[in-house]
């Protein structure tokens, strides 16, 4: 999740999503990841007090501040360089189902009050943002770290 003062994704030079302040949230799933992951990230994102108050602190949420969050699917969240020079994706769940549990955050985002448009599951996309602060979370459903 990255705090923005604007996103935007394409897909062969077509404009497929778009905000103005929010975050951009990169969604990798993992194999038996669960439609309640999907809910519990997509409330962690819309309430995470990420955005400065008056006072420069970091006190507000995304519904705080009026926000949308720009979803867009990367399996390459889970890849694996810990071994050769290429990394491995093995732990990246399959496209069918990494494919509902990305559209199930951007919905559940919907359903929190966030406007939450999306990339192009699967495609090559050009993921263009400025990035706020730099503000950076990494947020994880089965809480690692």
């Amino acid at each position: 999740m990255q705090r923005v003062t604007e996103a935007r994704v394409s897909v062969e030079d077509r404009l497929v999503g778009e905000i103005k302040h929010g975050s951009v949230v990169l969604v990798g799933v993992a194999p038996g990841d669960v439609a309640a992951h999907a809910a519990w990230l997509a409330d962690k994102v819309a309430n995470l007090r990420i955005f400065n108050d008056v006072e420069g602190k970091m006190n507000h949420s995304l519904l705080d501040v009026g926000g949308a969050a720009l979803v867009v699917s990367q399996f390459t969240l889970y890849g694996d360089a810990r071994k050769g020079r290429r990394p491995s994706f093995v732990h990246a769940a399959a496209g069918p189902e990494a494919k509902d549990l990305y559209e199930a955050v951007a919905r559940s985002l919907a359903g929190l009050g966030v406007p939450a448009p999306t990339g192009e599951f699967g495609a090559d996309m050009q993921v263009h943002l400025v990035n706020d602060g730099p503000v950076t979370i990494l947020l994880d459903s089965d809480k690692t770290f």
